[in-house]
């Protein structure tokens, strides 16, 4: 017998066992997706609630267990060594302009505002963070992580500086599509 999990690996496994239950209950027949019919169980309207709210992946960061607030974002990218970042030239060029030194592993930009609505990129070591976030964006699900601590955030920098890959939400507030 294994180790127990700790509580993010216990939470996934209560997710996939949703998604699982959210499956079958469409097979059958007993997910509406939509306004509840009047004929519907106490069983169908919990499964119709579980099937609204099980729709993201869960990922270090994510803001479902951590205690400080989230942080709304218009977009977010990884940058590497390696990564292709067109007009922004390479990936040392770009660590100059963001004022941080290259690291190996790369760098998370997070595009965000302050209190005033002034762009601005948060440049971060939340790696991990920055791709379930991504991830569930491909998908089309809006999801925002919890604001990262001090020490996770190399640089803020006026602007948004960087690639991007905008959220689902911020493409659909500039009408560029989305659901």
């Amino acid at each position: 017998m294994g180790a127990d999990p700790d509580e993010l690996d216990y939470l996934r496994g209560i997710e996939l066992l949703a998604r699982e239950l959210v499956t079958r209950a469409g097979e059958e027949g007993r997910l509406s997706h939509g306004p509840e019919p009047d004929d519907a169980t106490p069983l169908q309207r919990t499964i119709n609630k579980i099937a609204s709210s099980v729709r993201h992946y869960h990922f270090e960061g994510d803001g479902c267990l951590e205690d400080r607030p989230g942080i709304g974002l218009g977009g977010a990218a990884l940058i590497t060594p390696g990564s292709l970042l067109g007009p922004a030239g390479t990936y040392e060029r770009l660590c100059r302009l963001l004022g941080v030194a290259p690291r190996a592993e790369g760098w998370a930009l997070w595009h965000t505002w302050d209190n005033k609505q002034r762009a601005h990129t948060l440049v971060t070591t939340r790696l991990a963070t920055t791709e379930g976030l991504l991830e569930n964006w491909s998908r089309g699900i809006s999801s925002y992580p919890a604001a990262p601590e001090r020490a996770h955030i190399a640089a803020v920098v006026r602007g948004w500086r960087g690639p991007i890959i905008l959220s689902p939400d911020h493409a659909r507030d500039l009408d560029l599509g989305g659901t």
